[in-house]
């Protein structure tokens, strides 16, 4: 893979698909990889928020050492495709922890950036509102608390969406600084 790596993960409720998609409308230099996963697709979510698999097409992926990272998450499996870029353009992954621990033990110069909630009060209700039942919300819930102490830990730059505007101008700062320092580190 060549160009930067960024990795953007956080708990669920966090925003990070609004955010993703905000930023690639804003960058033209960079190029969102697809994850894939077997849980249903949500009510009102886009058809290419994921490729939707079944678990046998996943597995096959796994055996064929087709990804760049994958884990289990609630009983459903998430993984991305070991991705490649247009020539030119920089990777973005919307990924959870653990995908991004894997990814930066493999390219330990990708950028991870950790996604935190403004609130649980706030997390909560972007997940309601977003469909998932009330189970679900609570499951979500108690896995952020375990995920955000290992996501904050392991994350170059950790941002509280408090705002998309606010959030969107912190990670293209991110971006340009990190593009700066490849740019040093390669002349």
């Amino acid at each position: 893979m060549s160009g930067l790596i960024f990795v953007v993960s956080g708990p669920g409720g966090v925003g990070k698909s609004t955010v993703v998609g905000e930023l690639m409308k804003r960058d033209s230099g960079l190029w969102l990889s697809r994850s894939w996963t077997t849980r249903e697709r949500r009510p009102g979510e886009a058809a290419d928020a994921y490729r939707f698999v079944s678990r046998s097409e996943f597995e096959a992926n796994i055996d064929a050492n087709g990804f760049l990272e994958w884990t289990t998450f609630l009983g459903n499996y998430y993984g991305t495709p070991t991705p490649v870029a247009p020539s030119g353009k920089d990777i973005v992954l919307e990924i959870e922890v653990d995908g991004a621990s894997q990814v930066k033990k493999q390219h330990a110069n990708a950028v991870l950036i950790f996604v935190l909630p403004p609130s649980r009060e706030e997390q909560r209700e972007r997940l309601t509102v977003r469909g998932d039942d009330e189970r679900k919300v609570d499951e979500r819930l108690r896995k952020a608390e375990e995920e955000e102490p290992i996501g904050i830990a392991l994350a170059d730059h950790v941002i509280v969406n408090q705002t998309i505007d606010g959030t969107i101008a912190e990670m293209l700062g991110i971006i340009a600084g990190a593009r700066r320092a490849a740019s040093i580190q390669g002349s």
